[in-house]
């Protein structure tokens, strides 16, 4: 006996490709120009950033390794669960960021209504992202020097992972003195640095699909008190360094956050099936990159030093490091 004709299932939808592509090699650029420019004589301007782009690669090419495998955890995590996703839509950000991007996002054309799926794409994409920068970091910090701090730059942030690496590697750091970076160290802590910001537990960030398939509903509070106490950090920075700069990243992302939380409608998650629960490996694996959230995260994550006008444009290095 035949069985009954069914409804044909709606073809999936092509992959658009072609504005992903076009972003990705744009970004390509962009980081290729702000690598070439920690390496530029003073007199550079963008005629010979561009015909020089190729210095650039000691930063780029990590940074992008890091960035690419971040973004293509979540890919692969999003298509295992069958969930629609677009490529990664790479965000370039020449001149106006130190770092020549604002990493990349990837579309979904639905909302993620499974406990499982929610909690392997969030952290599929920063476990794969810190596979690659730890390596890179270290590496890069391996090929860095420590010398006396003079002049001006720009001084990154410090987390606790960050600093553990470098203790051992370099031990006690004399007075007056710093690490400074080569460009493919400062390539790796950016990797550290992005992946802190997709790691704050709120909205549709990383950390926020992460603790939300740990944690259910309680997870809308935390994370707008996550949110809401990011202007903190700014107060932080200010009475610390007594000048508004340091802190202001906390400010940027608190703005973002909110258009996300009005897009949203004020809601967090949209509810998964209650009877859905987590497998100890996919709760280990929950606290596990929520305590990673915790090593790698920067109260400070980038300040100017010195006066501008005594900058040494001979120095190899982008920044040097505070360990003081």
């Amino acid at each position: 006996m035949a069985a009954p004709p069914t409804a044909a299932e709606p073809p999936a939808p092509p992959l658009r490709w072609k504005l992903p592509l076009g972003l990705f090699v744009a970004t390509i650029v962009s980081v290729f120009l702000t690598g070439a420019g920690w390496d530029a004589p003073k007199e550079a301007n963008l005629v010979w950033l561009l015909t020089h782009l190729y210095r650039g690669w000691t930063f780029a090419v990590p940074l992008m390794a890091i960035l690419v495998t971040h973004e293509a955890g979540h890919y692969i995590a999003a298509r295992i669960h069958g969930v629609p996703a677009s490529l990664p839509m790479f965000i370039p950000l020449p001149i106006l960021s130190p770092f020549g991007t604002m990493g990349a996002v990837i579309g979904m054309s639905s909302r993620i209504r499974s406990r499982n799926a929610l909690l392997d794409i969030g952290a599929a994409g920063p476990l794969a992202g810190m596979a690659v920068a730890v390596p890179v970091l270290v590496w890069g910090l391996m090929h860095s020097e420590v010398k006396a701090i003079e002049g001006s730059g720009l001084m990154e942030g410090q987390c606790l992972l960050y600093i553990g690496i470098k203790q051992l590697l370099f031990g006690t750091i004399p007075e007056g003195h710093d690490v400074f970076l080569h460009p493919t160290a400062f390539a790796g802590w950016t990797g550290l640095f992005v992946t802190m910001i997709n790691m704050l537990p709120v909205l549709q960030l990383d950390g926020g699909h992460i603790a939300y398939a740990l944690f259910g509903d309680r997870q809308s509070v935390f994370g707008k008190v996550v949110h809401y106490s990011l202007p903190l950090w700014f107060v932080f920075n200010y009475v610390v360094y007594r000048e508004a700069s340091p802190g202001m990243p906390w400010l940027v992302w608190f703005g973002l956050l909110m258009l996300m939380r009005r897009a949203a409608g004020g809601e967090e998650h949209p509810p998964y099936d209650p009877g859905e629960t987590l497998s100890p490996m996919r709760k280990a694996v929950a606290v596990g990159t929520l305590l990673m959230f915790v090593l790698i995260f920067m109260p400070t994550p980038l300040r100017a030093y010195g006066d501008p006008a005594d900058a040494d444009a001979s120095s190899e290095a982008p920044s040097p490091s505070s360990t003081k």
